[in-house]
């Protein structure tokens, strides 16, 4: 594994650093596609059970921001497990004007002041819940001790139109907590529904005018799981995994675009 230079990463370190998932039981953005409370409640605890599954020694965050309270049924499905269950409610007529991105911004601000785990690592990577990603050690494999994520280019296979970032994707990054206080514990507050801004959008501002560098993971992560917003399971055929590797590996290989990720070569 090639690291920019100053970087170091132990293969045991990424298990130290807990994931944090993002959850609303009840669903405050009413636009969603998926809103029964009982099927919301059984997707998290599914992509519980994925986490779990990645490595004996992976440290799980719950922070549900509809103030359900995930002790009970954790406790229920998995007693010897490493979860810490913390929740709050969120201002809910905010989330119904703002989205549902509003709603993971004050979860993810919540959690990160909150949670022992997160405070004890100094650390967090974070995914919403009901998903999970699959490739979670071959993405953690390049943590910098900073912050990581996916870039969604357009354009990449198009020889006449040119490559372009079109957006952060905020279902699952890995930040420290001073770099994510720094640039994004407000970004959800710049997020305009009317004008079709989303949190993704606020991410991707800041990664473009703080000029960010080393930060695109290298490796596409693959989520699995069910989207909240969309109701349905995604797809991650062999196919589309491939291509999504091509796509980041083109893209890094613009001079425009090289130095956002973590590999430069």
């Amino acid at each position: 594994m090639r690291l920019p230079p100053g970087l170091s990463v132990g293969k045991g370190d990424m298990w130290t650093i807990p994931v944090l998932l993002t959850s609303s039981i009840i669903a405050h953005d009413t636009r969603v596609a998926l809103t029964n409370t009982s099927d919301r409640l059984a997707h998290a605890l599914e992509s519980v059970d994925h986490w779990l599954a990645l490595h004996p020694r992976i440290k799980l965050v719950l922070c549900d921001g509809s103030d359900f309270d995930f002790a009970a049924p954790i406790a229920q499905s998995h007693p010897d497990a490493d979860v810490e269950c913390i929740s709050f409610a969120n201002d809910q007529e905010a989330v119904l004007e703002h989205g549902r991105g509003f709603g993971e911004g004050e979860i993810v601000r919540y959690a990160i002041n909150h949670s022992r785990l997160i405070i004890e690592a100094g650390a967090f990577a974070k995914c919403t819940s009901k998903l999970w990603v699959s490739n979670y050690e071959d993405c953690m494999a390049e943590w910098n001790g900073r912050f990581l994520c996916k870039g969604v280019f357009d354009d990449v296979f198009n020889p006449f139109r040119k490559t372009s970032l079109s957006y952060i994707d905020t279902r699952f990054y890995a930040s420290s907590l001073e770099f994510y206080r720094q640039h994004f514990e407000n970004a959800h507050l710049h997020i305009d529904v009317k004008a079709g801004k989303g949190l993704e959008d606020c991410f991707t501002d800041i990664v473009k005018r703080q000029k960010m560098q080393s930060i695109l993971l290298s490796e596409p992560p693959v989520i699995d799981g069910v989207g909240g917003g969309i109701g349905k399971y995604y797809k991650n055929p062999y196919k589309r995994r491939v291509k999504e590797k091509i796509r980041a590996k083109i893209a890094r290989s613009f001079s425009d675009y090289r130095t956002l990720f973590i590999h430069s070569d």
